[in-house]
């Protein structure tokens, strides 16, 4: 009786050790995509400033044009890619499981996404008045890039293209990660 009554204890131990890990799992999964998410909505709150400026270059300020670029290049690159290192099973997630099918697309892409978050920054420390003509597109001047184009991997070419340019190729990185990677 006394063996039975130990061994019942013990499953039932056992059982609550289960459940419990399984939470836990379950709770770790559920954290890296609300931390994702949360990055992605900083990431397009960021892009949205920038947009912001450049339809209305009278609103545009340096430091916020610098700190919406750095918000995107701190969530970008390699931080973007560890987020989705592993296959989140959560029903809140919205990536796609070709990931990691297609890892090295994906971090690729994500940092491209860093890259021209840095040629932004750069373009606000140089530029620490008003939006100068040299941030903007001109009238006809081809975009480039786009989810069948090329994207500029030379820095010195990044660097040297107006901000506005570097911004419509982010925001094609972003529209071809979606579009490859996003469940809906």
């Amino acid at each position: 009786m006394r063996l039975t009554a130990d061994a019942n204890k013990f499953g039932l131990l056992a059982f609550v050790a289960a459940v419990l890990m399984t939470a836990a799992m379950s709770s770790a999964a559920g954290d890296v995509v609300a931390i994702r998410q949360a990055d992605m909505k900083a990431i397009g709150a960021a892009a949205k400033t920038i947009s912001g400026m450049f339809k209305d270059p009278t609103t545009y300020k340096a430091n916020e044009f610098k700190w919406a670029a750095d918000t995107i290049r701190d969530r970008s690159g390699g931080v973007l890619s560890a987020h989705f290192a592993s296959e989140a099973d959560s029903r809140q997630s919205k990536a796609g499981p070709n990931i990691l099918k297609e890892r090295d697309r994906f971090d690729r892409i994500a940092n491209d996404l860093r890259d021209y978050a840095v040629a932004l920054d750069a373009a606000a420390q140089n530029n620490p008045g008003p939006m100068s003509a040299s941030m903007r597109m001109k009238p006809g001047e081809a975009m480039g890039g786009g989810p069948l184009g090329t994207h500029v991997r030379n820095e010195q070419q990044l660097l040297a293209m107006p901000a506005e340019h570097a911004f419509h190729l982010m925001l094609q990185t972003c529209t071809t990660c979606h579009a490859k990677f996003r469940m809906e």
